[in-house]
């Protein structure tokens, strides 16, 4: 009886706690979507962030809240503690990736892009402004709290990410000890599948494995009236790429969702030449590793094959690994209780497939559980908004406020006994 009432007390006083910092994010909703364009207007390619980092930061620490630039000026890292949490009171930390495509910007709005051929067409201008929402709210409630109201206490962490594009932010920020001490990790994607007050969550293998595929065809080059004079490594490419896309799907089991794509092909000099070598970029995308370590061998298989036919010489690498993101039940479980308080139950979607997109917030993961959710930030009077990496693509920005209290509120349920 003592426990159900003690359980009863802290649901009543995380009640209040989280009502308050929905109130708070809500009188700052304003301010963030003006922060939003802001850094839409003025974005900054992976691994170039400064300018952003600074801006980050100097926001932090009007607001009272000691933002630490990380190493090479890229990336912020700000720690906090709301209320009296015990000595062992778990870490949570809340992740958002603040960097830009290189890409141009084709819409006609106010904000849009100043800097010429990059551009926020990934919505990481909305992720970070997002994590900026939720720390103002956490440190409000932190500075103004009367006597014992916030309790129990939480300890948070807000990671602002650089380089999520190119896949290596998570580990340069790892590397730093960013992840030293946390008990769990939240973070968001926007959705523009989903209308703006919707969610997504999913339990399980949210994305995929993907590996960067370099394929190298050295053969022989001459003169294109010629080609008996030489080893073609243009005819060679084209078999083997036709080859790759027939076969490889039929090599693993259709069930086992799976995707192999050559964007990039390189090679040549003028029409009348037959060059010396073609390179070909592509990715391999995979949600269980059995097809990935399958595809990988069926892909040297094929390419060695293509070798022996053709006469060239067919290097392969596969570089820049990065594993599934696998949202951990408990954390999942989270968000999506704290999405039930802010959009309601019918504005929830339970994702049941995983995406063949790829995410660096899985790096995070081996070092602590967590999930990520899906956050719709489409416009419902929009009836063919433009998906991610569309040099067209925007947002509801509504969808900002909405972010900042689902992340805020599940990392205050993550900081109770109960969720433990």
């Amino acid at each position: 009886m003592q426990r159900a009432q003690s359980d009863l007390s802290t649901a009543d006083s995380l009640n209040r706690i989280t009502t308050r910092c929905d109130e708070e994010i809500t009188s700052i909703e304003s301010t963030l979507i003006e922060l939003r364009r802001s850094l839409h207007a003025h974005p900054e390619p992976s691994g170039e962030e400064v300018e952003t980092s600074k801006f980050i930061a100097r926001t932090l620490n009007d607001a009272g809240i000691p933002g630490t630039i990380c190493r090479d000026g890229l990336g912020v890292v700000a720690d906090m503690t709301v209320g009296s949490p015990s000595a062992d009171a778990p870490l949570i930390a809340i992740r958002g990736d603040i960097d830009a495509l290189r890409m141009p910007d084709e819409k006609a709005v106010r904000y849009a892009s100043q800097v010429p051929n990059v551009a926020h067409a990934c919505g990481h201008d909305v992720h970070t402004s997002v994590l900026i929402g939720a720390a103002l709210a956490a440190s409000h409630l932190a500075t103004n709290a009367d006597g014992n109201t916030v309790d129990p206490g939480l300890r948070l962490r807000f990671l602002f990410q650089p380089a999520e594009e190119t896949c290596q932010g998570a580990d340069w920020l790892v590397e730093q000890g960013v992840m030293d001490g946390v008990d769990a990790i939240l973070g968001l994607h926007v959705d523009p599948e989903r209308i703006v007050g919707k969610v997504g969550i999913r339990y399980g293998v949210l994305t995929a494995n993907c590996d960067e595929v370099v394929i190298v065809v050295g053969g022989h080059g001459g003169h294109a009236a010629r080609p008996h004079h030489t080893l073609d490594p243009i005819a060679a490419s084209a078999h083997l790429v036709s080859t790759l896309y027939e076969f490889l799907p039929r090599s693993v089991d259709a069930r086992n969702a799976s995707v192999f794509t050559v964007g990039k092909i390189e090679g040549g000099y003028a029409p009348n030449v037959i060059p010396e070598s073609v390179e070909m970029h592509g990715t391999l995308r995979t949600t269980d590793a059995e097809s990935r370590q399958l595809l990988q061998q069926r892909i040297r298989d094929i390419c060695s094959g293509v070798e022996q036919s053709s006469g060239t010489r067919v290097e392969v690498r596969f570089q820049q690994p990065l594993k599934s993101v696998d949202n951990h039940p408990r954390i999942a479980a989270a968000l999506e209780e704290a999405s039930l308080a802010v959009v309601g139950r019918e504005n929830i979607d339970l994702i049941d497939q995983p995406s063949m997109g790829g995410e660096d917030f899985s790096v995070y993961l081996d070092h602590a559980p967590g999930a990520l959710l899906r956050l719709g930030c489409a416009d419902p009077a929009d009836d063919s908004p433009p998906f991610l990496h569309s040099s067209l693509f925007d947002v509801d920005e509504r969808a900002i406020a909405l972010g900042a209290r689902v992340l805020l509120r599940a990392a205050f349920l993550l900081g109770t006994p109960s969720h433990k």
